[in-house]
């Protein structure tokens, strides 16, 4: 029997309902919405896009959308001050500055100058370190690896107890996600692996795992024969891997791939996400999710 699909899509529209619905009790007990800036430096398209779909997520759900659009020739100094600004001003209860940033720009810098309860993106150093600490000290769980909880959950996958291998260890998706599936709370209790291309017999570890979460940027990586039957999967990988012509707008596409052979791991999967239409989506419903319960914070 073919796995069940898991709907980013779907899961991040209920999110979004529910999110909705916080933000207009706000306004009516309290006269304050969320807060959000975006900064974009530069016309990179993949960025402009981004910040685009989160620009117009914000205003769906009511935020106070401050949009900032820099000049790629901004000087590191010009853009700091435009940080220390945002932390400065009680309107804003999220700063998002959207990488990459050009070579002349030390990214590390500009994310620690931000306010670590305004760090949305769950990047700051203080963030990361109250994110293995757990449990009430956690402020902004980074943007991905919260939306993979998410679908995990909302899927009725049991997190409580599982064998949980994670695939690749990045500081955006791996390590996160490992530490917060590893914590002692009814969102997680799992016992996790953390794998990567340089781990001996890679196909052993995967086929142990009863949830498999695999972010290691390589089309294909996992193959059939390393999934365990019935497992949940859980493919990060978005891999462009060539062009087609879109029928509805007749103009050049990307072909994305993820890191698991996705038709042939849905006949042995209990479950699985798509690419694209699976975590994608649920990364930008978390960054919203983070903005709203800083606003809640400062009240």
């Amino acid at each position: 029997m073919p796995a069940t699909i898991i709907d980013g899509v779907a899961v991040s529209r209920s999110i979004l309902a529910e999110l909705k619905a916080e933000v207009d009790a706000l306004r009516s007990s309290h006269g304050v919405v969320p807060g959000l800036v975006t900064i974009l430096v530069g016309e990179n398209p993949a960025s402009v896009s981004y910040v685009t779909r989160k620009i117009k997520t914000a205003l769906e759900l009511g935020f106070h959308e401050v949009q900032e659009n820099c000049d790629p020739d901004i000087s590191e100094a010009d853009l700091l001050a435009l940080v220390r600004r945002c932390n400065e001003d009680p309107s804003i209860h999220g700063i998002l500055v959207q990488l990459p940033l050009p070579d002349h720009i030390d990214e590390q810098k500009v994310i620690y100058a931000i306010d670590p309860d305004k760090d949305v993106d769950g990047f700051h150093p203080v963030n990361v370190g109250r994110l293995v600490l757990g449990g009430d000290e956690v402020r902004f769980p980074p943007c991905t690896p919260a939306g993979i909880q998410e679908l995990i959950i909302r899927s009725g996958v049991e997190l409580n107890g599982a064998e949980v291998v994670v695939v690749g260890r990045s500081n955006i998706v791996g390590k996160p996600i490992a530490n917060m599936l590893l914590q002692k709370n009814a969102r997680a209790n799992a016992t996790v692996t953390v794998v990567h291309t340089r781990t001996r017999d890679l196909a052993a570890h995967c086929r142990r795992a009863d949830i498999l979460i695999v972010a290691a940027g390589v089309a294909g990586l996992v193959k059939p024969e390393w999934i365990r039957p019935g497992c949940c999967v859980i493919d990060v990988g978005v891999n462009r891997v060539g062009e087609k012509i879109s029928s509805r707008t007749g103009k050049p596409v990307a072909i994305l791939r993820g890191d698991v052979d996705f038709e042939a791991a849905r006949e042995i999967a209990g479950s699985i996400t798509p690419v694209p239409g699976g975590v994608g989506p649920m990364t930008i419903t978390m960054l919203m999710k983070n903005t709203l319960a800083s606003c809640k914070a400062r009240l």
